[in-house]
């Protein structure tokens, strides 16, 4: 705790963005929870929600690839505050879902909100090295890791209450008041965000070519784009949620406790692995163990008779999924060359959101057909059959020494 308080105070600039991050990540929640109990009450089916949650994520893993080349080629700070504004226009849009015949107006607004994601995150974390000096970068990723898991508890707990309470059309409201907040917040970060550029930018289909030669020609950097897809193929459960809420009697209330308890394990997940992150032999290994621990903590769920022990295993499950996530993002970030960065970090993202919108889609499919604790045991398996297999592709691989920041394409 010292030592993150230590960079919040010191680092003013990068305080700004993790409160940013916070703010974005906080209102996002604040408003899906609630669109997906209102989709559930306007048309009585689980697939309405499902597709939302699917929009959010296909959004991100369409665009991703050329929003990294935009955070590599332009002001990253005018990035997030463009996306931020895209974000609100987002939300107002929800405030039109009045009745089931435009139900797919929240599903679009949800896609909005995740096209401006796409933008938003690669900028925020090719952006976070410029802004702390080495030493600090370690505690500084476990910081903004927690960004989104501490944001998903709040915002997913409040949204699920204040949508039990005065309804979801107030939440949006606030979720809009919550972006404009954010935007002002990183108008006022002053340290740039990128390193000069020594060579003219390259143009964005080239740029995302060269981006993928490097992954191709640096199979550490490969791995650890890859690392991520084990959850993805396992987050289908989050259409399950509001069902397996109803199954145990606690509604939209207890839906959005659910999703507070995946963000809680998202926010413990970073800082308990943060000691580890010194120990770069160890990296691989723990990313395999962090994968399985996420599979065999959702076959608990499919099994769990009771909803306390269901919020309990939904915890320990994403604690091993935001370790897993910071790890490798932790890796990337020593692996890669400033000018690529973004990129990188767009098709680790593209990869990892794809597998998520997939599974959702493949469990929205079956789940108004098929047994929710069916459908969570088979994406919990599917996570531990991917866990496995990466492990055993990856054995031979160690991660190496950190690269310059002034390292070019080709340096590994």
């Amino acid at each position: 705790m010292r030592a993150v308080l230590s960079v919040l105070t010191r680092h003013r600039d990068f305080r700004r963005l993790f409160f940013a991050e916070l703010v974005v990540f906080g209102g996002d929640w604040f408003a899906v929870i609630p669109l997906m109990a209102l989709l559930l009450d306007l048309t009585g089916m689980g697939l309405w929600g499902s597709l939302a949650l699917a929009a959010d994520t296909g959004a991100l893993a369409l665009l991703l690839p050329y929003a990294g080349t935009i955070a590599d080629r332009f002001d990253r700070r005018k990035i997030l505050i463009v996306t931020s504004i895209a974000a609100l226009l987002a939300v107002v849009v929800l405030l039109a879902v009045r009745s089931p015949g435009v139900a797919w107006l929240g599903v679009l607004a949800i896609g909005m909100l995740g096209a401006a994601k796409a933008f938003y995150t690669p900028a925020a974390l090719a952006a976070l090295p410029n802004l702390v000096p080495r030493e600090d970068l370690a505690t500084a990723n476990a910081i903004a890791g927690s960004a989104w898991g501490t944001m998903l508890v709040v915002g997913a707990s409040l949204g699920g209450v204040m949508a039990a309470l005065v309804g979801p059309y107030i939440t949006f409201g606030i979720t809009a008041v919550c972006l404009v907040a954010a935007t002002v917040l990183v108008w006022l970060i002053r340290t740039p965000m990128q390193a000069d550029r020594t060579t003219e930018p390259t143009p964005a289909l080239a740029a995302l070519r060269e981006a993928l030669g490097y992954i191709r020609r640096h199979p550490r950097v490969l791995s650890l784009v890859t690392v991520k897809s084990a959850v993805g193929v396992g987050n289908g459960v989050l259409a399950t949620f509001p069902l397996l809420a109803a199954s145990f009697g606690v509604g939209a209330m207890g839906s959005g406790f659910l999703f507070a308890a995946r963000g809680l394990g998202a926010l413990v997940g970073p800082f308990l692995m943060r000691r580890l992150l010194a120990t770069r032999a160890l990296l691989l290994p723990l990313l395999a163990i962090s994968m399985g621990i996420y599979g065999l903590a959702y076959l608990g769920v499919a099994l769990s008779p009771w909803y306390a022990l269901t919020l309990i295993l939904v915890v320990v499950a994403h604690i091993a999924g935001g370790g897993n996530w910071m790890t490798s993002n932790f890796a990337l970030q020593l692996e890669v060359p400033d000018e690529l960065r973004g990129r990188i970090f767009a098709t680790d993202m593209m990869i990892a959101t794809l597998a998520v919108s997939l599974s959702l889609l493949v469990v929205g499919a079956l789940v108004d057909v098929l047994d929710v604790r069916v459908l969570i045991g088979a994406a919990a398996s599917a996570t531990l059959l991917y866990a496995i297999v990466w492990r055993i592709a990856t054995r031979k691989y160690e991660l190496g020494s950190p690269v310059s920041q002034a390292a070019g394409p080709g340096t590994s």
